[in-house]
C-alpha cells in the first residue's frame, strides 16, 4: 500500500511537471508572436523624409527604421482624409462615400485583443465616437492644439502641459511601462502633427530659417485643362492666411485679413496666448514660458513681413518660405519623438520581438501647383510613407510594389499569425518584407483604387475617384464639377497636363474605365 502511495505520488507530480511545462510553453508561445507599434504621422510629404529621394530635410530617426527594415517606394492612401484614411487601416477596407463604416466590420484592434494581444491607441482620434477594440485609449479631445493639449481616456479628460508630440510619444511610453509582460502588445501612435496650423515646439523655432525651399516646378500652374482644380481653396497665394496659418498675430493689431474674419480670430486666439500674470493652464493655450519664447521668435518674423517693397510675387513666395519653415519644423519634432520611442524599446529589450511601422494617413502638397493642403488624387495627396522594420527582415530594402494602406490589417495580422477575415479587402505584405522582387512575390496587384468625398471641406476638392496604375491616373470628378483628368505620370510626373479626350487616347483611356469600373464593383463603391 505505501509503495501504490508512492507510486501514485510521483504520478502526480510528474504530470505536474508535464503540465507547468506545457503551461510555460504556452505561455512563451503567447509572448513569442511580434509585438506591434504603429507610428503615424499627419498630412506627411515625402520630401520631409531624408529615406525618400528629394528630400528637403533631414530625419536621422525615421532613416533608422528604414535603414533596418523596408521602404516601400509606391505606397499610397486610399482615401485623403484623416479619418477615413484611418478607417481603412483599422478595417482594411476602402472607405466608401456615402456608405460609411460597417459596425459589425471586425477591427485590427479588436482581432488581435481577442487573439491574445494588448492593444492601446494613443494621439489622435479622427473618427466618430470613442475607439473600440482597444484595452487603453488616451487621445486628443480637439484638433490643431499644439500646447497644453486635452486628452481624454478611459479615466476622463485632462489638459497636460507640453507640446503635443512630446505628450503623445510621453503617453505611449507610460502606457508601455504599465502593460502586461505576459502578453503581445499592438500600439498605435497617431500623431496631430503634422496638420495645419504647424505650430513649431519652442526649441524648433527658426531651425529651417537659413534654408530657402526651391519653389517646385509647377509652383505657378494656371490649371489649364483642369477646372476641378480652379475651384479648391488651398492656394498658397490667394488662400493662405497671414494670421492664421503664417502665425503673424501682431500685439499692435495692425496686420488684417478683412477677407477671413474668421481665420484671423483663430489665429490670434491661438497665437497671443493669456496673459502672463496668469499661471492657470488653459487648454489649447501657451503657458507664460512658452508665450515668451514663442512671441520673442514671431516678432521677428512679423517685423520682416512688414517691411516694404515686396510685389505680390515676392509676397507669395515669402508666404511659401514662412509655410514650408513651420512645416518642417513640426516634423523634426516627429522625427525626435520616433528616435526617443525607438531608444525606448531598445533599452528594453524589445526590439528583437517588434514590428515598426511608420507611415502617415495621406500626403500633402508642399508647394507643388501652389497648393498647401490635401484631398486630390494627384501624387502629393495620394503618395504616402511606408516603413517596416521587422526583427528578421533584411535591413535597407526598397520595394516598388504598389501599395495601399488598406493592407496594414492584413499584413499585422498574418505577421501575428491570426486569421485574416475574408471582409477584409487589402494585401498581406509580408511576402515584400525584406526587398523581394516582384517575381518573387505572388502576383501583385497592377492598379488602385482612391475616392475622396468631403466637398466642400476644408480645401474645396471636388468629390471625385479613380484608378492608379503604374504609369497612369485616370480620375473621375463628379457634383461642383463633372470631369475626367487623365495624366502619363513617365511623361508628366507633376501632373500639368490633363490628355483625357485628346486625339489617339482612347484606346489608353478604354482599358483604364475598365479596370476603374471592376474596382469600384471589387471594393462595393457601385450604387
Amino acid at each position: 500500500m505505501a509503495e501504490l502511495k508512492k507510486i501514485i505520488v510521483v504520478t502526480i507530480a510528474c504530470a505536474l511537471t508535464l503540465f507547468g511545462a506545457v503551461s510555460c510553453a504556452q505561455k512563451a508561445s503567447r509572448t513569442a508572436r511580434p509585438n506591434f507599434v504603429v507610428i503615424m504621422c499627419d498630412d506627411q510629404s515625402l520630401r520631409t523624409i531624408s529615406a525618400y529621394e528629394g528630400a528637403l530635410m533631414q530625419t536621422p530617426s525615421i532613416d533608422v527604421l528604414a535603414s533596418e527594415g523596408t521602404l516601400f517606394t509606391n505606397s499610397f492612401t486610399a482615401n485623403s482624409a484623416c479619418g477615413s484614411s484611418l478607417e481603412s487601416i483599422l478595417t482594411g477596407r476602402h472607405p466608401l462615400c456615402g456608405k460609411g463604416s460597417n459596425g459589425n466590420t471586425e477591427t485590427l484592434s479588436s482581432i488581435l485583443k481577442e487573439g491574445g494581444y494588448e492593444t492601446a491607441i494613443v494621439g489622435k482620434w479622427s473618427m466618430r465616437g470613442k475607439p473600440s477594440g482597444f484595452d487603453h485609449w488616451d487621445i486628443l479631445c480637439g484638433g490643431e492644439e499644439y500646447y497644453n493639449p486635452a486628452f481624454e481616456s478611459e479615466k476622463g479628460r485632462e489638459v497636460r502641459e507640453g507640446y503635443v508630440t512630446n505628450l503623445v510619444t510621453d503617453a505611449a511610453i507610460k502606457w508601455l511601462e504599465g502593460r502586461s509582460a505576459d502578453s503581445p502588445f499592438f500600439l498605435f501612435i497617431n500623431n496631430e502633427a503634422s496638420h495645419r496650423t504647424w505650430m513649431p515646439d519652442t526649441c524648433d523655432l527658426g531651425a529651417f530659417d537659413s534654408k530657402v525651399f526651391p519653389l517646385p516646378d509647377n509652383f505657378h500652374d494656371s490649371y489649364k485643362g483642369r477646372r476641378a482644380d480652379l475651384l479648391q481653396k488651398m492656394g498658397i497665394e490667394s488662400d493662405m492666411n497671414v494670421i492664421y496659418d503664417l502665425k503673424l498675430a501682431d500685439p499692435d493689431d495692425q496686420i488684417h485679413t478683412p477677407d477671413s474674419p474668421r481665420l484671423e480670430s483663430m489665429g490670434r486666439g491661438l497665437y497671443l496666448g493669456i496673459p502672463e500674470a496668469t499661471d492657470s493652464l488653459v487648454e489649447g493655450k501657451m503657458n507664460p514660458a512658452q508665450q515668451k519664447a514663442w512671441s520673442s521668435y514671431y516678432s521677428r518674423v512679423i517685423e520682416n513681413f512688414k517691411m516694404p517693397g515686396r510685389t505680390a510675387q515676392d509676397l507669395t513666395v515669402w508666404k511659401y518660405q514662412r509655410f514650408m519653415r513651420d512645416y518642417c519644423s513640426v516634423t523634426k519634432s516627429v522625427d525626435r519623438n520616433v528616435g526617443r520611442l525607438y531608444s525606448y524599446l531598445k533599452e528594453h529589450g524589445l526590439l528583437e520581438n517588434t514590428v515598426i511601422i511608420y507611415t502617415s494617413d495621406h500626403g500633402i502638397f508642399t508647394g507643388e501647383h501652389g497648393w498647401f493642403g490635401d484631398g486630390f488624387m494627384y501624387e502629393e495627396s495620394m503618395r504616402i510613407p511606408l516603413i517596416v522594420r521587422t526583427p528578421s527582415s533584411k535591413g535597407g530594402s526598397k520595394v516598388g510594389n504598389l501599395v495601399q494602406n488598406i493592407d496594414y490589417a492584413p499584413t499585422i495580422l498574418s505577421l501575428a499569425g491570426l486569421a485574416v477575415p475574408e471582409g477584409m479587402q487589402g494585401e498581406d505584405l509580408s511576402p515584400l518584407l525584406g526587398g523581394k522582387t516582384k517575381s518573387a512575390s505572388k502576383a501583385w496587384r497592377s492598379s488602385l483604387y482612391y475616392q475622396y468625398c468631403d466637398y466642400p471641406g476644408e480645401y474645396s476638392v471636388c468629390n471625385h475617384y479613380g484608378v492608379r496604375t503604374e504609369r497612369y491616373s485616370l480620375m473621375h470628378f463628379y457634383g461642383a464639377v463633372e470631369e475626367w483628368e487623365l495624366f502619363d505620370l513617365q511623361s508628366d510626373p507633376s501632373q500639368m497636363r490633363n490628355i483625357y479626350g485628346e486625339p489617339g487616347t482612347v484606346d489608353l483611356t478604354q482599358p483604364l474605365k475598365e479596370e476603374l469600373s471592376r474596382l469600384r464593383k471589387l471594393y462595393g463603391a457601385e450604387d
